[in-house]
């Protein structure tokens, strides 16, 4: 056996015969110590007890105790970013969706305090209940995150081997082409995109707003106010509260060759190489979606997405079959069955009405959830690409979803041109976070591979609209800490 090993073992035997305590974890905690600070490798383990080299074999495992008695002691949020504290010295850090509200995941704080993160399977199950579809799925996923960045932390080891392994040690982005200014403009921003920094994948908004003011192009576009305001919410009756079906807006021929003249611009830059990917139409039906579709498609476009709301099946159907460019969607689906007993990714999936599903993996449930929904698309023959417009945080719990889900394409990059943006966190490991288009998945640090950065965090997400600090950092929230309701959904 190596003298130094030796040496270490023996001395150890000798503290504990000295203090009268013999307690096998505590043994194996020396040891580790001990072996880690004298560089000692398993190869030289050779001859020492089960207990030394079981030691040496877990020394990355973070503890206190051991990850079997980790329990959730505290979860509290600064903005949409999700703290969850234990009993050890580790926390996991998750983010409740873009545009979504902090309380979606702070109702979730008494239902999980005194359990241990790493069942995050059954805590899933626990919490699975208080999501639903769109925005208010973000509570129940961006607490998943955090358990996932948790339970990695205790072990060791990066989430997507906890997730299974991974496919691939780097995350294609795709990015929005910029569509402000005038053409020149446009065609220098998209440059920038491809040769700067490194995009091989785009996407492009090709709405009925970018020709609603040219003659002849939209019918019953006054009633709607100009159909224009697509996230305008504040009438329930009004334009961006229809649903596509139920506008009468329609496009007409000129219409159709005016949008084929901007994608044809975009092309002429772009080339064919790159997919490029479309999106916000507008409210307008299935019929007027397939007269679109069929003007755009010599222009072999990456999909077209959520044309239509995504539990008409049939309409979706319907899109699909008369189209050769593909159709994706479904940003908005929570889980793979859906809530309680309302559709979801599965449903979906059965209709074969889409030929690419589009989660976001901060309302489907977070990284095993839509893991699951990659799969099960998988053995439908459907491809899986991915919506994100969050934070470093939310970008990268789905990096390793990504990384561990075989049928996936490409992942939504939405903040390129923010040049704060990734500095909200710094990197564990040794690799940068994006290299050139692609975001690079952590190989050599656990959990999902990030701090935060503190001061930036406070500095730019933690202000309002006019620059005053709005929302507290990681403040107590003890009123959420008791829940009085009986939750089973069946007697």
């Amino acid at each position: 056996m190596n003298t130094e090993i030796k040496k270490i073992i023996e001395k150890e035997k000798l503290e504990s015969t000295q203090t009268g305590q013999v307690e096998e974890e505590n043994s194996r905690r020396g040891f580790l110590k001990k072996a880690a600070w004298g560089g000692v490798a398993l190869g030289g383990m050779m001859g020492a007890s089960i207990e030394d080299t079981v030691a040496v074999t877990t020394q990355n495992v973070k503890r206190a105790s051991s990850p079997s008695e980790l329990k959730i002691t505290d979860m509290r949020m600064a903005g949409r970013i999700i703290k969850i504290y234990t009993n050890q010295d580790i926390y996991g850090l998750g983010e409740v969706r873009d545009g979504g509200d902090p309380r979606y995941a702070l109702f979730l704080k008494s239902r999980i305090l005194g359990l241990n993160p790493c069942n995050v399977e059954m805590i899933f199950k626990v919490i699975r209940q208080f999501g639903y579809h769109g925005r208010q799925g973000g509570g129940v996923s961006g607490v998943e995150m955090a358990l996932w960045d948790l339970c990695g932390k205790a072990y060791g080891i990066p989430a997507w081997q906890l997730l299974g392994g991974r496919y691939r040690d780097k995350i294609r982005l795709y990015a929005d082409t910029p569509d402000r200014g005038g053409a020149d403009e446009i065609a220098a921003a998209i440059k920038n995109r491809m040769e700067v920094q490194g995009f091989t994948w785009l996407k492009m908004d090709l709405g009925i707003h970018l020709v609603s003011n040219a003659d002849k192009d939209i019918v019953n576009s006054k009633f709607w106010g100009g159909v224009r305001g697509q996230y305008d919410l504040r009438e329930y009756i009004g334009y961006g509260w229809r649903e596509h079906p139920f506008t009468q807006v329609q496009l007409t021929e000129k219409a159709c060759e005016d949008l084929a003249a901007i994608v044809e611009k975009i092309r002429t830059v772009a080339g064919y190489e790159i997919p490029l990917a479309t999106d916000h139409y507008g409210h307008f039906d299935e019929n007027n979606t397939i007269r679109m579709g069929r003007a755009l498609e010599k222009y072999r476009l990456a999909w077209l997405e959520d044309t239509t709301q995504w539990w008409y099946y049939d309409k979706l159907k319907t899109i699909k079959d008369a189209l050769e460019t593909p159709v994706c969607t479904g940003e908005d689906i929570y889980c793979l069955k859906g809530p309680g007993r309302d559709s979801g990714f599965k449903d979906l999936i059965d209709a074969q009405c889409v030929d690419i599903i589009h989660p976001d993996l901060a309302t489907s449930g977070g990284l095993l959830e839509t893991k699951k929904i990659g799969d099960y698309a998988q053995d439908a023959g459907i491809a899986m690409a991915m919506h994100m417009a969050g934070t470093p945080v939310c970008l990268m719990a789905n990096v390793h979803c990504a990384a561990a889900t075989e049928n996936f394409l490409a992942l939504e990059h939405h903040n390129p041109d923010t040049p704060w943006w990734e500095s909200l966190v710094k990197m564990t490991g040794s690799q940068p976070m994006i290299t050139k288009g692609f975001a690079n998945v952590p190989l050599d640090s656990p959990g999902l591979g990030i701090e935060l950065n503190d001061e930036v965090i406070k500095e730019r997400l933690l202000r309002g609209r006019d620059g005053a600090p709005a929302g507290g950092f990681f403040e107590p929230t003890e009123e959420w800490n008791r829940s009085n309701s009986h939750e089973r959904l069946w007697s």
